[in-house]
């Protein structure tokens, strides 16, 4: 008990990191803890059981526990070198398959893919599609591949490339990235999960916006005519980033909010 109210202090879902956690000891679905409430745990079992919940309440990520994390309809591999894939991304994935709805074989660029995430989710679902995605570390990129093999969504190719550097001259209808966009002096970045990422995937500097306006400056040189460019970014950064994509001439910009009601997702058509 005295373990659990511990857990409170530092998740928000505490009940579910302890059903995760019981089910990585004993190999099994959630759903098995329901049909088989009886069910004790053997000596090993629970000595790994409390070994693993000591990590969680010292405030490891309950994804690097497991060494998995669920991202739209997909299982994903990650670890400590990647951002873990969170829910509001799915938003960014929900908006990008219908900015591809009524296009055959579309072209798509993911930049700073990580564990892959976005670029497998469209995949699973536009099995048409010819997507590209890219990685600045070979490390972070054979994760991305590992998920890919798993997955065996072999229609998304990996390079290594630190944004648009090493990526081959080609046009994309439609460019997506999920970049840093936290300040560096952010009082969240010792908060939480994000202790335990890589900074290098969350931090940039110019107030959060630098990688932001990078992306926004060179992506029409990577567009098709009608191609859209969407990104993801910080909850306070929606009026910015549609700023930086007005100035570089992008039109029909619009933004979306995430599933806590902040604007997470900006978006401009390039002509």
């Amino acid at each position: 008990m005295a373990k659990r109210q511990q857990l409170r202090g530092i998740s928000d879902t505490p009940d579910l990191d302890v059903a995760l956690l019981l089910c990585h000891c004993i190999a099994k679905p959630r759903s098995y803890l329901y049909s088989w409430p009886e069910r004790e745990l053997d000596a090993s079992q629970e000595q790994q059981f409390r070994a693993l919940l000591d990590r969680r309440i010292a405030g490891e990520p309950i994804a690097h526990i497991l060494g998995e994390r669920d991202f739209w309809s997909l299982r994903l591999a990650v670890s400590p070198l990647t951002l873990i894939p969170r829910p509001d991304t799915e938003c960014l994935v929900e908006r990008a398959i219908a900015m591809l709805d009524g296009q055959r074989a579309p072209r798509v660029l993911d930049l700073g893919t990580g564990t892959g995430a976005i670029a497998l989710a469209i995949a699973s679902e536009r099995a048409d599609a010819v997507i590209l995605a890219t990685d600045f570390s070979a490390e972070v990129l054979s994760l991305a591949e590992q998920n890919r093999d798993t997955l065996k969504l072999n229609h998304v190719q990996l390079v290594c490339s630190h944004w648009f550097e090493s990526i081959p001259a080609q046009r994309f209808q439609l460019i997506v990235s999920n970049p840093p966009y936290i300040d560096p002096q952010d009082i969240h970045l010792i908060e939480g999960d994000v202790r335990f990422e890589p900074k290098s995937a969350l931090v940039a500097e110019d107030g959060g916006m630098a990688d932001l306006q990078h992306i926004i400056s060179v992506a029409p040189d990577y567009l098709k005519s009608g191609g859209k460019l969407l990104l993801e970014h910080g909850y306070n950064q929606a009026e910015l980033v549609r700023e930086c994509l007005r100035e570089r001439g992008f039109v029909d910009v619009g933004s979306q909010v995430d599933y806590g009601g902040n604007e997470r997702i900006s978006w401009g058509t390039w002509q």
